[in-house]
């Protein structure tokens, strides 16, 4: 299994942390910790999760899953040296959400395009009778769509807002707007600037060829539907080549896009777990575009090493292995080739590894990982409402 953590504050000030279990069969909520009296100090932080360890039984539990704050991830470490066989991962959801913030924030772009796109959005929303005229145009859709983090609805926003860019320009063109009174003052006729401004839509674009592909993959690892260790390391890789594309290869254009993705990805969520779940997952493993690098094979022997503590284990593992590669026995039969794609990989690997039993286990564990803590977040208001 895999714990999940999350801090945030409730409206009592108060700093509680959630502690929930992923597994097989689910999520489930273990417990929440008042955490206000205690220093977010990486030793304290240690301690706390350690416990949490303690109680669900080392032997249980795979990973931990937290933000990548500096103390989470000095915590982690401490975590992994006094665990042996437990892996410290930062969320996924997280590092991604804070590669769309450091698009916003570090591409300038990006900040005068989103601040553009809240202008209009938050003047619009805050007039009844604009919203009122803005439904008729746009059919009843709306400007504004939440996403699953604070900078993925930055993004998802501006794609509503080119959604709808022509039924916007119509109603700054219309009759109703320019007899209103809302046509005359200073701020609406920034807004109606802003709104007409050809290059504005121009740079909307631009900010949503390189939002989009991470959003995507956003989307994924928020998922419950499937877990997504198998996954994470090939949608990032396709993400990256996704930019690549959408800017027709001009190094200028995303290379810029590429290095803030890979201070992140690189240094932060780039994990043995992720390496194993790429490498054991028949999707990927059997298509065209399988490729094998070194620093990848060597994560993932890491992996195998770490979870298994055993030398003689881990060479019976190496030789299944080699058929799994080479899909012989069973893995190349008909019948497991045509449910590659109709099975998720942990049911394939359940239902095409029993010749190789210790590799078949080995991968499920893998196959089976979530990626990120999210699911603590979602339960926020739920623990509000029973706490107060």
């Amino acid at each position: 299994c895999t714990i999940m953590t999350d801090g945030w504050t409730d409206k009592r000030r108060w700093t509680i942390l959630n502690f929930l279990v992923n597994s097989p069969k689910g999520t489930v909520f273990l417990k929440s910790i008042n955490a206000s009296h205690i220093t977010k100090t990486a030793d304290k932080i240690f301690k706390m999760i350690d416990d949490v360890v303690e109680e669900v039984g080392e032997e249980n539990v795979i990973q931990v899953v937290t933000d990548n704050a500096a103390n989470y991830k000095a915590a982690g470490e401490m975590l992994m040296k006094k665990r042996k066989k437990l892996f410290w991962t930062p969320c996924a959801a997280h590092c991604i959400d804070l590669m769309l913030e450091d698009l916003e924030k570090k591409v300038t772009l990006h900040k005068d395009t989103i601040y553009k796109g809240r202008k209009i959005t938050t003047y619009i929303y805050a007039r009844t009778a604009l919203i009122a005229l803005l439904h008729i145009h746009t059919k009843g859709k709306d400007l504004v769509r939440l996403g699953m983090t604070r900078f993925a609805t930055s993004y998802l926003t501006l794609g509503c807002l080119n959604d709808n860019k022509g039924s916007l320009i119509r109603m700054f063109f219309s009759d109703q707007w320019t007899s209103s009174k809302f046509a005359k003052t200073k701020d609406e006729k920034i807004i109606a600037s802003v709104v007409l401004d050809k290059v504005f839509w121009k740079e909307v674009v631009i900010c949503l060829r390189a939002a989009y592909p991470l959003l995507h993959v956003l989307r994924m690892v928020d998922s419950e539907e499937k877990p997504a260790m198998g996954f994470i390391y090939e949608e990032m890789t396709s993400a990256k080549e996704k930019i690549r594309d959408a800017f027709q290869g001009v190094e200028t254009n995303y290379i810029p896009i590429w290095d803030i993705i890979d201070a992140r990805w690189g240094n932060q969520l780039h994990r043995p777990l992720h390496a194993a779940g790429y490498y054991l997952n028949p999707q990927i493993h059997y298509s065209s575009g399988f490729k094998i690098t070194y620093e990848l094979k060597k994560q993932f022997y890491a992996c195998m090493e770490k979870m298994t503590g055993n030398p003689d284990l881990i060479t019976k593992m190496d030789v299944q292995l080699e058929d799994f590669k080479t899909r012989k026995e069973f893995f190349g039969s008909k019948v497991a080739q045509n449910a590659i794609y109709t099975k998720t990989p942990a049911q394939w690997w359940d239902s095409y590894g029993d010749q190789h039993l210790e590799l078949q286990q080995f991968a499920i564990r893998v196959l089976n990982l979530t990626c990120s803590s999210s699911g603590c977040e979602r339960n926020w208001s739920t623990f509000e409402m029973v706490s107060n």
